[in-house]
């Protein structure tokens, strides 16, 4: 294992990492280029307007009644000077050059792979494609629905099974969630699930660290000799082809499980099942795996999306998102997220998965290297990756190595004796070529899109350690027969990739002008602002995104020797250092590489923390009732039992409510969850005495980061009292949401819980008692945090408090202005809000007979996407502006909220139809408007241009309002579907 220690002991050392941190050249740039002012979207005319209108004489007097006296910072955080976009793009780049970029044959489920410059371009580095936000108002999100879609069919046809989702976080997560599926709908009782120890070390280790706190038994075993009679198990996972290349004919083994009862998942390269006999006609139950190789940047292990097939009959126990087909007003097919009572939003504690994401960025790619390519095109890499290794094993025997006579896809195990394998690997890295060794005496080489034969000569040479060879080409590949090859029972005939949108766009013309289509059916924040509240939707500046491409972070292996990856090791450590400087947090874990992930590694630790001190038997967590939904399926995927507390009238935590409940639990407390500011947008005043309150009875205190933007550089939850805190970098720090995902959920840990961090079995972290992985890579989705290292380089600590000062005012300001048609639920002692509001519908719906949802449907024909609805009160919308908007924007979204409280006003006094009206049938599309009669009681330009600043840019929604029950109902989430819809 590499031994890489991320701890930062204390404060001291954490000053001193900062000191060594700070660039010189930022002491002189010229303050006239500051990036805050391309961050912030107001101006100093703009403050003093608001400042105005909330009857404020300055910033800070706003500030100091917001957020509560006791909890704020004496000084200035701690963080190097800001730099210019320029400087900081220079000081990373120095930084990446650190980095060595070898060729990589180590394969374990990550391939170097060639992202098709024309999907590099216009996916990857298109923000009308990485500002999107997750699909919840399908109507305006029809373009990367679609792609969803074609990644789905594209998982069906590959995997040999009936049902896909849209995507998991990685391929250890999927076999996870995988297992904990099999668990609950097998019948035989059992609590155990065997692993075959042919699958990836990093998917066992996440396998293992899911089931414990579940009371699950891992029995890692041979799959030739496991004996169902002697330990009967609920599930089972296989590799395929297992890790160290070898491909298996499994079928006997999942014959044997099935009598049993047991489910069957396997871990499957989807690139080798262009070759290979898929996993459901092997007889599988599951199919998971990633799709990192269909394009996706290397990324030193992120962001990847892997996927999740399984059977029609399981669809409602299936994790993640599903899209589905349906149909809108007008009777044209549209795409949705399907069975979404499924989410853990709803079923909270009863939820049986803590995924609130998917990886859509990443599985649009992918998508869109299956449709670009088509299946004759995956075949050709596939048959060429296949006949590089084959012709590389044959040479090896040539050589005089011994290598087993058994069928592979991409990989060969060699073996090489124990003393001769580390030489090996260490000769080859010598010369730039990183070669997995697998203990004891044991060498592989895995093949990948980018290899060549001059590759294989070079692998040769260094093998037979002469220049020489003892053959040629041609003679090998005249040999007969060649043991390596595919036998016909494991090679695939059925058909794949048939549906017409992966045989027609073999031009980079097709391609371009489908990509573009899709993009411009979807609403990003290159069209308007997206006020969603808890989510944070802020500017994601494109010299934040510039080094994502860059070779030397995207072409390295998450495995790659640690003298290889020094660039990325100074990031961390820099990284690390500033965010525990933010959070007030003493050791700070990168690896959870989602939101949900941070939960769960944070309640992980905690539970850690109980068990290492004697307390096993901790096992309550307290969660206020306007919690996430997240929070409780976290806590009950730790094994912990979750108590709600209530919340008062102020939608503060009650807190004769907390008290009585600690008490009463007081043996087996083990943690409490919080949201700060709270769920309900409002700083609350009593925060500290919460913590002490929980600490006093001998639980922790976990808090969300959901918020975190209400918090930089003015407070600190270290410093409040909480114990742990994940942190949504593609909320508060600027990751992009990407349409759904990727995001970033590190964690923020007290001192006494730093030796509990995540560990990696293939990365020692240096975590004494650490919990093991939480994600397949050790430091997760690691490409995209030199998103949020450039944003704290470039803003530094003024600018980062500046940026949370203009959030706060940004969401008093909309408050204010909306307080006369919408009523404010919640606001703090001084009447103030925090980062974001909530504003009250469930007066309309009385009045008028207007539902949240026509609020936001017309929303879409004023072009903006609607606040975040319903949540946490039904009937609401959470509104947060984000520091990134100007007054402009600001007003805009203002008066269209007012235009439409008019129009609903019109409804209750009856000056128009009740049934029949712009909102109830918003929203209005060019072609409702052109094509045919019109028939309602208003005017087209009373739907179309509703405001006047629509007649010089108008976004048209591509769908009018979808059908949900009808498309669940229906279930079809495959492009056959929308063919049947046509």
């Amino acid at each position: 294992m590499l031994n890489l220690d991320r701890t930062l002991p204390n404060a001291q050392s954490t000053a001193l990492l900062l000191a060594e941190t700070t660039p010189s050249s930022a002491e002189t740039a010229h303050q006239g280029d500051r990036f805050v002012k391309r961050h912030i979207g107001l101006r100093g005319a703009d403050v003093e307007t608001m400042l105005r209108v909330l009857g404020y004489s300055s910033l800070d007097q706003l500030i100091d009644d917001a957020v509560p006296r006791g909890i704020r910072l004496n000084s200035r955080l701690n963080l190097p000077a800001a730099q210019t976009e320029y400087e900081a793009l220079q000081s990373l780049k120095a930084i990446a050059t650190q980095n060595q970029i070898a060729r990589s044959f180590l394969g374990m489920g990550y391939s170097d792979c060639i992202t098709p410059p024309v999907i590099q371009r216009n996916i990857l580095e298109n923000p009308g494609w990485y500002t999107a936000y997750t699909p919840y108002q399908a109507e305006i999100a029809q373009g990367r629905l679609e792609a969803l879609l074609n990644y789905q069919t594209m998982i069906i046809e590959l995997t040999g099974l009936e049902i896909a989702n849209a995507s998991l976080l990685d391929e250890g997560t999927a076999a996870a969630e995988a297992m904990t599926m099999s668990y609950g709908l097998c019948k035989n009782k059992s609590q155990t699930f065997f692993v075959s120890n042919a699958c990836h070390p990093q998917t066992i280790d996440v396998v293992v660290t899911r089931a414990e706190p579940l009371g699950l038994e891992i029995v890692v075993g041979d799959h030739h000799t496991f004996d169902f009679t002697e330990t009967p198990v609920f599930g089972v996972l296989l590799q395929y082809p297992a890790s160290d290349g070898a491909v298996y004919d499994y079928r006997t083994f999942i014959e044997n499980a099935h009598d049993i009862g047991a489910l069957v998942t396997m871990a499957a390269d989807p690139l080798s099942l262009t070759l290979l006999t898929p996993p459901g006609e092997l007889g599988a139950d599951i199919a998971v795996g990633s799709t990192q190789r269909f394009g996706v940047p290397l990324g030193f292990g992120g962001p990847h999306a892997a996927y999740f097939a399984t059977k029609e009959a399981y669809k409602r126990q299936m994790p993640g998102r599903i899209v589905g087909v349906s149909k809108d007003a007008q009777g044209k097919p549209a795409l949705r997220l399907a069975l979404q009572t499924r989410e853990q939003h709803i079923r909270r504690d009863k939820a049986t998965s803590n995924i609130c994401t998917a990886q859509v960025l990443l599985a649009v790619i992918a998508s869109m290297y299956g449709v670009y390519h088509g299946a004759s095109g995956l075949k050709a890499i596939a048959q060429n990756i296949h006949d590089l290794a084959v012709l590389f094993a044959q040479g090896l025997k040539h050589l005089n190595y011994t290598v087993e006579n058994l069928p592979v896809f991409d990989t060969i195990c060699v073996g090489v004796g124990a003393q001769g394998a580390q030489a090996l690997v260490k000769e080859a890295a010598h010369q730039g070529i990183n070669l997995r060794l697998l203990e004891p005496g044991y060498v592989c080489i895995a093949f990948d899109e980018t290899h060549t034969l001059q590759d294989v000569l070079d692998l040769w040479h260094l093998f037979a350690h002469r220049e020489s060879l003892p053959f040629t080409v041609e003679e090998l590949k005249a040999e007969q027969p060649q043991p390596f090859t595919l036998p016909p029972h494991l090679t695939r005939t059925s058909p794949y990739l048939t549906d017409g949108v992966f045989n027609t766009h073999r031009s980079e013309t097709e391609l371009l002008r489908y990509l573009h289509q899709l993009e411009s059916k979807d609403l990003s924040l290159t069209t308007s602002m997206i006020p969603l509240g808890s989510c944070t939707m802020k500017l994601n500046a494109t010299a934040e995104m510039f080094p994502v491409t860059w070779p030397e972070l995207g072409k390295i292996h998450p495995f790659a020797p640690p003298e290889q990856t020094q660039g990325y090791q100074t990031l961390f450590k820099q990284l690390e250092a500033w965010l525990g400087e933010i959070t007030g947090f003493a050791g700070i874990s990168l690896q959870p590489n989602a939101g949900s992930q941070g939960e769960y590694a944070g309640l992980q630790v905690i539970r850690a923390y109980h068990h290492h001190r004697g307390e096993g038997e901790r096992n309550i967590c307290l969660i206020p009732e306007s919690a996430h939904g997240t929070n409780p399926a976290s806590a009950v995927m730790c094994g912990m039992k979750v108590v709600a507390v209530k919340c008062d009238e102020n939608g503060n935590i009650d807190l004769a409510d907390l008290k009585q409940k600690a008490e009463k639990h007081q043996e087996a407390l083990a943690a409490l969850m919080i949201t700060y500011p709270s769920t309900h947008g409002v700083f609350e005043e009593t925060i500290q005495e919460v913590c002490a309150l929980i600490h006093h009875y001998g639980g922790q205190v976990y808090m969300d980061g959901a918020n975190m933007n209400a918090q930089v550089g003015l407070c600190r939850p270290g410093d409040m009292g909480a114990d742990v805190c994940h942190l949504n970098l593609h909320k508060t720090f600027c990751i992009p949401h990407g349409g759904g995902g990727p995001g970033m959920g590190p964690i923020g840990v007290a001192a006494h819980l730093v030796p509990f961090l995540p560990n990696h079995c293939v990365v020692d972290l240096g975590h004494s008692q650490g919990i093991g992985a939480i994600s397949a890579a050790p430091w997760g989705s690691a490409s995209i945090l030199v998103i949020s290292w450039m944003y704290i380089a470039m803003m530094g600590a003024q600018g980062l408090t500046e940026a949370t000062k203009a959030a706060i005012l940004s969401a008093n300001y909309m408050a204010k202005r909306l307080e006369g048609a919408y009523p404010i639920l919640y606001q703090g002692q001084s009447g103030l809000v925090a980062h974001e509001c909530i504003i009250d519908l469930r007066p309309l719906k009385k009045r008028a007979g207007v539902e949240v949802d026509d609020v936001a449907k017309r929303l879409m024909d004023y072009g903006f996407h609607a606040p975040t609805m319903s949540w946490p009160v039904i009937g609401t919308m959470m509104v947060e502006p984000t520091e990134s908007e100007s007054l402009a924007e600001l007003d805009r979204f203002c008066d269209a909220m007012l235009a439409i409280y008019e129009e609903a006003i019109a409804i209750e006094e009856g000056k128009v139809d009740g049934a029949d009206n712009v909102l109830k049938n918003a929203p209005h599309t060019a072609e409702s408007l052109i094509c045919g009669e019109w028939n309602h009681p208003y005017t087209r330009e009373a739907a179309a241009y509703p405001a006047p600043w629509l007649k010089s840019f108008k976004y048209w929604p591509p769908v009018g309002r979808i059908d949900n029950a009808f498309g669940d109902r229906n279930l079809v989430c495959s492009c056959v579907g929308m063919e049947a819809y046509q």
